[in-house]
């Protein structure tokens, strides 16, 4: 680089607003939002150059924008620093020695084509090295000989992701990024893509290059050093799981790796025992709390048994189930929904919607009622918001104790025989809901066909969406 554009790299990285002008370059790049999932992508890029680096794995649903979010990150970094590929099959990163991947970043653009090499990815990622032994032919004598490769960390590795099931061991290892795919990011992302084709944006793109430039150049002007932290000593973390043992190390690599993003705003330190010299920067009490600002937003839901789109699906239900409940003057416990019901309040798509019902299910925070083959599934929400807003189970003897007359197939409780706790009600009381979309006069007159027949019980409410009705007058099979 020349020596303008080094000095151009210096005053961004002496800045002290430094994040906060990285965040602003990425808006102007075109990256909307996702403003803590950038900040955190950018620090484990930064975090190549410590001995353990971060690893990053952005998930999100198809066409959600989490490829855009890694580009972004990748184009601030130096071409000579990265390295990038679609896919990998089982040994080929044992065959990268050459390459001299220290302290750089390896990037792949699907995690499902990395799952043959995901065994030497964790180990590089943990070990910070890979050695191979492997038989091949002597030139000189062509006689079978023993070859050892070994490939040089550490490496700060990158993933994208569609995938809901992701391998536990690699998620252990990494940081897991969930893109924004609410409505409102919907909105802004249209937006700038609107933008884009205005003169404006036409100049913004040219200016791209220029933005780019600058960073990348930044990033050359990092090197490695070892980061001193004396503001953690009694500094607490979630204990309770043994994960959290690599959790909390992710959460000290953090602080390191915003200590040596700001190393030109440093004083450079030294430290000399038995004749070896050691340089190294501090980290301060600022960075300790922007690490626990991301940790909080990042780190702390992968604690949990629900992944953040799952977790968000049911912070939905809640809203859903509360407006409702208030609004019929009727229990929590009382109130049924379908797929198709949720499907409209929350204009999820109906895949999505099947994979994170199916794992709320299975954690029990749903209960299914369900009839025979052709019916629909109906849900019943299975847990209350505490007083933080963390969803809490509720007791599981109310609802699977034991009773003998729910052992057998042909009934409502879910995998059982006994019928359903009460019939389905017809329509709304009162006004119709926007949620309770059931034409009312046709379900009525046929809700003696879809009441629980057996034990009298209190009916309960059932939110239905509009259903085509058969020319007898029936209901036409439901979805499932």
């Amino acid at each position: 680089m020349t020596a303008e554009e080094k000095s151009a790299a210096l005053e961004l990285l002496r800045d002290p607003l430094l994040l906060e002008r990285v965040l602003t370059d990425f808006a102007q790049c075109g990256v909307v939002g996702e403003e803590t999932n950038k900040k955190v992508a950018y620090l484990g890029a930064v975090s190549r150059l410590l001995n353990k680096p971060l690893a990053i794995v952005v998930q999100s649903s198809s066409s959600a924008g989490k490829s855009s979010l890694m580009e972004a990150v990748l184009d601030f970094m130096p071409e000579d620093q990265r390295e990038s590929y679609t896919a990998m099959t089982g040994q080929s990163l044992f065959y990268m020695g050459e390459k001299n991947l220290k302290h750089k970043i390896l990037a792949i653009a699907e995690q499902q084509g990395a799952e043959r090499a995901a065994y030497p990815l964790k180990l590089l990622q943990s070990e910070g090295r890979l050695k191979i032994a492997s038989t091949g032919k002597d030139p000189v004598s062509g006689k079978h000989v023993t070859h050892d490769y070994t490939v040089e960390g550490p490496v700060m590795i990158f993933l994208t992701t569609t995938a809901q099931d992701v391998d536990e061991e690699l998620l252990n290892r990494a940081v897991v990024l969930a893109v924004n795919e609410e409505q409102e990011q919907t909105r802004a992302i249209h937006q700038k893509q609107r933008e884009a084709q205005t003169i404006e944006g036409m100049w913004a793109q040219d200016d791209r290059a220029e933005i780019v430039k600058l960073h990348r150049n930044a990033q050359r002007l990092l090197r490695p050093l070892r980061v001193v932290n004396e503001h953690v000593q009694h500094q607490t973390f979630p204990d309770s799981m043994i994960r959290t043992r690599r959790d909390h190390a992710k959460f000290l690599t953090l602080i390191s790796a915003i200590a040596l993003l700001h190393q030109h705003q440093r004083e450079i330190k030294t430290n000399t025992r038995k004749g070896k010299t050691l340089e190294y920067i501090e980290a301060t009490a600022e960075d300790v709390k922007l690490a626990l600002q991301l940790v909080n937003e990042v780190l702390t839901p992968s604690l949990e048994e629900l992944q953040t789109q799952t977790r968000r699906l049911l912070l939905l239900l809640d809203t859903m189930v509360t407006g409702e409940c208030a609004r019929l003057g009727i229990e929590r416990l009382d109130y049924r929904f379908t797929r198709a019901t949720v499907r409209q309040y929350t204009r999820w798509g109906d895949t999505q919607l099947r994979v994170h019902l199916r794992r709320l299910e299975e954690l029990e925070y749903l209960i299914v009622r369900h009839g025979a083959p052709g019916q629909m599934f109906v849900y019943q929400l299975n847990f209350a918001m505490d007083a933080e807003g963390r969803p809490v189970l509720a007791g599981l003897s109310q609802f699977y104790g034991y009773d003998a007359n729910c052992a057998g197939g042909n009934g409502n409780c879910a995998g059982s025989a006994r019928p359903s706790s009460g019939g389905v009600a017809g329509g709304a009381r009162g006004e119709e809901s926007p949620v309770l979309a059931r034409r009312n006069s046709n379900f009525s007159q046929n809700r003696e066909n879809n009441s629980t027949r057996g034990r009298a019980e209190e009916n309960r409410i059932v939110a239905l969406p509009p259903v085509a009705i058969k020319p007898n007058g029936g209901l036409a099979a439901g979805v499932k």
